[in-house]
């Protein structure tokens, strides 16, 4: 009686090991070098005796020769999954995108300080800079929109007293590079 028990069990456990040598196998062959004598991308690992993970973590039942689920291309990785942003961010982000979109050029002193500003947007430092990194401006051209608005004042500005008004804390608080960069195209030109 029990030899008939044990006989029922062993294709199930056949078929386990028999599973446990294709996936050693196909491990083995995945990690020695090809033709070209580089070695081949890791190889997959075994979650279950019926399902596989990649390198690049995805999920599939067999695998290619590379160690990659068929159909992946191993020379790309896996794409970076980006965090969602939470509603300040997105508020602030939206709120600066609107004040660069003025064309009045503002540095990124200039930026945080309005969107930081109980008088202004009084968001929160971070969500303000979050905001402004995750817009990236071209500080240059920022620069160069602010030196444009305050010729077209028509108060007659020396290059030393619009560098100095781009660069005061009082003014647009734009680094020196930025304001001389912005001098250099408006009054080349």
């Amino acid at each position: 009686m029990n030899i008939t028990r044990n006989l029922r069990l062993l294709p199930g456990i056949v078929g386990l090991a028999i599973a446990a040598i294709a996936i050693t196998a196909c491990q083995s062959n995945s990690t020695s070098t090809g033709a070209s004598g580089a070695s081949a991308k890791p190889p997959a690992t075994a979650t279950t005796a019926t399902e596989l993970t990649d390198p690049n973590g995805q999920q599939c039942v067999s695998y290619d020769s590379t160690g990659y689920c068929p159909g992946d291309d191993p020379t790309t990785p896996p794409a970076p999954t980006t965090p969602a942003m939470t509603t300040g961010q997105q508020q602030a982000v939206d709120a600066a995108e609107s004040y660069l979109s003025l064309g009045q050029g503002f540095s990124y002193a200039g930026l945080l300080q309005q969107l930081t500003s109980s008088a202004g947007n009084g968001f929160s430092k971070s969500d303000a800079e979050f905001a402004i990194n995750y817009l990236k401006p071209d500080w240059d051209q920022q620069a160069v929109d602010a030196a444009k608005g305050y010729l077209g004042l028509g108060e007659g500005f020396s290059r030393s007293s619009l560098l100095q008004q781009l660069t005061s804390s009082y003014g647009n608080g734009f680094t020196q590079a930025q304001a001389e960069y912005a001098v250099d195209k408006v009054m080349s030109s």
